[in-house]
């Protein structure tokens, strides 16, 4: 996924997830907002309660991976991708199936 296509000021962070728009799966929570820019950006978040830095880190790779695989990039809103607990008991293709159900849930 591109830099542009990414949220990364933490201002940005807080904006969308106060506006408490939200839908929660098993493995994700996904918080949505309107648009700033020209095209929908993702934020990807894993909390430290989860494991070190070295395990966050792949996490994230693999949503974003997850992400580009899904292609909802004719979206109108910014999303920020909260990562939880169970991500992690279950496999990479059942989290990427979860996450692909919820954002189509998000969208309507």
């Amino acid at each position: 996924m591109k830099r542009e296509l990414r949220v990364k000021n933490p201002r940005d962070f807080q904006r969308i997830m106060q506006r408490r728009r939200f839908k929660n799966s098993k493995s994700f929570s996904v918080y949505i907002d309107t648009k700033k820019e020209i095209s929908p950006r993702f934020g990807i978040s894993v909390p430290k309660k989860l494991g070190g830095a070295v395990l966050r880190n792949k996490t994230k790779r693999q949503v974003r991976s997850m992400v580009q695989d899904i292609g909802v990039f004719e979206s109108d809103y910014d999303y920020i991708i909260m990562v939880r607990k169970s991500y992690f008991e279950t496999s990479f293709e059942e989290n990427r199936k979860d996450l692909e159900k919820l954002l189509k849930t998000v969208k309507i």
